[in-house]
């Protein structure tokens, strides 16, 4: 049975999609099942994958207001292991849509319940808000990671996020728990940062990974390319922190991986090149 990871804040630009797909693309790469699903009306993730957002395209809207089942929308991607369940911004409307749906909040677990079997992990990329999106995708969840930046409006907010998945586990789903809490976009040389850090650490203690990821440029251009970071730069600092994050986040889980060597390396450079 597959564990659901959300990844929330409803802080933008934390690197919450950035995170999202780039840990997935590792874990994949690591010999585990994944799907991706992109439940951000912006649809980042699923163009960040490379899939073409045209208008044949069969999205999560598709699935939660048509007559598609869940194994019709879900697609392969690039890399070997790695599905998506895709957005468009047609599900900006949706959470107007959804109020006149029984159990609302439950729409998303009753459809990831039929596919979780077929997978290591499902990742949701969360839209930068608090709604009932958002809230679909607590409810269908096991755990949480938080992407956080290290500055202090990011930091205040934080404590909106934790009383909505208080909420959640109290009245919808009271399985999920924080899986982790990862700073991003991180630049060592600022007391800023090192002061925001340090705050992080006093409030979420163990939960916050050993990892950070820097500030990097390649992770920031790999998106427009339609690539995860392990195909576009893998010897980038970014890919680096990524690999490594995905190394403490299966041992966190406790589950046995297949190490990234050389010849991984290379069969990623022939896909990337293929």
């Amino acid at each position: 049975m597959g564990k659901i990871i959300a990844f929330a804040n409803q802080k933008g630009g934390v690197g919450k999609t950035t995170t999202c797909i780039n840990l997935a693309a590792y874990v994949a790469a690591m010999g585990k099942k994944v799907l991706v699903v992109d439940l951000d009306p912006q649809g980042n993730a699923t163009s960040g994958l490379g899939i073409d957002k045209d208008n044949d395209l069969k999205t999560v809207y598709d699935l939660i207001f048509g007559e598609y089942k869940i194994q019709d929308v879900i697609l392969p991607t690039i890399l070997e292991g790695l599905d998506i369940l895709p957005s468009t911004v047609d599900l900006a409307g949706a959470e107007i849509e959804m109020v006149q749906i029984p159990q609302r909040e439950k729409v998303m677990k009753n459809l990831l319940d039929q596919v979780k079997d077929n997978y290591d992990f499902i990742m949701i990329d969360c839209p930068p808000s608090l709604g009932l999106i958002t809230v679909n995708a607590l409810t269908a969840s096991n755990s949480v990671i938080i992407p956080m930046i290290c500055e202090y409006f990011p930091l205040m907010g934080i404590t909106q996020l934790m009383n909505t998945i208080r909420l959640i586990k109290f009245h919808l789903n009271p399985d999920i728990d924080i899986e982790g809490v990862l700073m991003t976009i991180k630049d060592k040389r600022s007391n800023l940062t090192t002061e925001v850090s340090d705050e992080i650490l006093k409030f979420f203690g163990k939960k916050v990974f050993i990892t950070y990821i820097p500030r990097n440029i390649r992770l920031a251009e790999a998106p427009s390319h339609g690539m995860p970071i392990l195909l576009y730069e893998p010897g980038s600092k970014g890919a680096v922190a990524y690999l490594s994050l995905a190394e403490e986040f299966l041992d966190r889980n406790k589950v046995k991986y297949k190490p990234i060597t050389k010849d991984t390396k290379i069969k990623l450079r022939e896909v990337n090149n293929g």
